[in-house]
């Protein structure tokens, strides 16, 4: 296997796949310093990028090659998790407008039950947004549509992934767009003449109706390098082409009866990986094999794109002591929370969804990793587990610890008055900047008002294993953690 990998954790990567004896290739001038192998410029069997917020990678291709790499990085701690993306790039789906918007379209695609895994798990559609750039004809909701992902998001994030009405296919030297003529993305005028001239010499030439773009990277590219590349574009795009004629074209349909029943191509596949804190710290561990990395490298970096930068400053001046613990209080002193700031409360769920479970005031920073948040309730319901009604004016106050297993809420009234404590049993805690972060893994234990202590959500933690949401190794870790929970209070 090749991968190309990118982003905040690609030199723990790097290190993982040569260890397994897989490939990298095109690899950055920072990866190339700091390996002793050969990292050729040679087309990727899988390509992994970090995701927007830093929380895990995507990595989409070759299916034995996705496959491969998932297994890999889920063996990295017991908190790593990854989720199949049912939209992977470069996949042609059917799907109909349910809301227009003011720059695009949001589109309910139909992502089937064809993948080789079963069904999504929030079912077998996801969401997309088509900006109106991307397609010729005006859309309104209801209209159907056939369109190809241009850019996949994970599940854990807000937004969608993105769309366009027409087809592209292509590497990172040439890509393949409908059109006539040559399209050159280079700035120097004579690497531009030179390439696009390309075509009579290499005597191959895109489909009818396609045109070639080509790429920066083609500049320093050879001649055999920039055909092979130019054969891969060629057939992908016939095999494209086949799989769209065959289901009546691209963009907006004419009748819901077009619409199939699910992908129409799918010449990628993919999978969102999200690491929790002690895989991370794994990632450091394996990192450190290549170069100077500090106790919590991507722990940090993964907060926020200034504390990103502060990590490779520090690391850049001094040589880290690899056996010094993870300073929480220097980190937050420098990135925050402080006391005062508003803390996010994001509860990941083990199907790869995200619940923000309301914002709060940090009322004390502890240099220890303890850190707690107090929210002001809202009045109706109950409290979930408790049984007891919510009243406005109630005050939850939440203690949450660097790296713990758990955390506890304690709901009071106005007049201070314990109404219950919830714990919650998670992955370890992580508390960035801006938001304490973990998946939720069901199973937690609470203590009513009277005292008595009971555990709950024993039956949905079987569900989520059952379903292949949660590992199980991770859930008796859950399961043990709830126990010690219920003797301790």
């Amino acid at each position: 296997m090749n991968a190309r990998v990118r982003g905040i954790y690609a030199t723990a990567i790097t290190r993982l796949l040569l260890e397994a004896d897989h490939g990298v290739v095109d690899a950055s001038a920072p990866i190339r310093r700091r390996f002793d192998a050969e990292f050729p410029n040679a087309p990727p069997d899988v390509r992994v990028s970090t995701s927007a917020d830093r929380q895990g990678v995507g990595a989409h291709g070759d299916p034995d090659a996705v496959e491969t790499l998932r297994d890999r990085l889920t063996g990295v701690g017991l908190d790593a998790l990854a989720w199949t993306d049912p939209t992977p790039p470069g996949a042609v789906l059917d799907g109909e407008v349910t809301e227009t918007l003011g720059g695009g379209a949001v589109v309910r695609l139909r992502v089937g039950s064809d993948r080789g895994d079963g069904e999504h798990k929030s079912g077998p559609t996801a969401e997309g947004y088509l900006p109106y750039g991307r397609v010729d004809d005006r859309v309104e909701a209801g209209d159907p549509v056939r369109v190809q992902v241009r850019e996949s998001a994970p599940p854990w994030g807000d937004r969608r992934p993105e769309l366009d009405g027409s087809l592209r296919v292509g590497g990172d030297l040439v890509a393949l767009e409908p059109g006539s003529g040559t399209r050159v993305d280079v700035r120097n005028d004579e690497a531009a003449r030179e390439l696009a001239g390309m075509l009579d010499l290499l005597g191959l030439k895109p489909p009818d109706g396609w045109r070639a773009v080509w790429k920066r990277p083609a500049v320093d590219a050879g001649t055999e390098e920039l055909k092979a590349s130019l054969r891969r574009a060629v057939d992908a795009a016939e095999n494209l082409d086949a799989a769209v004629d065959a289901a009546g074209g691209a963009g907006v349909l004419d009748g819901s009866d077009r619409l199939g029943d699910g992908p129409i191509a799918t010449p990628n596949d993919g999978f969102w990986a999200w690491f929790g804190r002690e895989s991370r710290f794994a990632l450091d561990d394996a990192r450190r094999e290549a170069t100077a990395t500090m106790p919590g490298h991507h722990r940090v970096k993964a907060g926020s794109a200034d504390a990103s930068t502060g990590v490779d400053l520090a690391e850049a001046l001094c040589a880290p002591d690899p056996d010094s613990a993870f300073p929480f209080g220097v980190v937050t002193d420098a990135f925050g929370p402080a006391t005062g700031d508003a803390l996010r409360i994001e509860h990941g769920k083990p199907d790869g969804r995200l619940i923000t479970l309301g914002e709060g005031t940090v009322t004390t920073v502890g240099a220890d990793g303890s850190v707690s948040v107090e929210r002001e309730m809202t009045g109706g319901g109950t409290y979930d587990g408790l049984d007891v009604p919510r009243e406005a004016g109630d005050v939850a106050e939440t203690s949450l610890k660097e790296g713990r297993w758990w955390y506890p809420t304690t709901y009071r009234g106005r007049d201070g008055t314990v109404r219950g404590t919830y714990v919650n049993v998670c992955t370890p805690v992580e508390v960035f900047p801006d938001a304490a972060r973990y998946v939720d893994l069901h199973v937690d234990v609470v203590k009513l008002p009277d005292g008595t202590v009971e555990r709950v959500d024993d039956d949905v933690l079987r569900e989520s294993v059952a379903a292949g949401d949660t590992p199980e190794p991770l859930a008796e870790k859950a399961r043990s953690v709830a126990s010690a929970l219920e003797s301790a209070l």
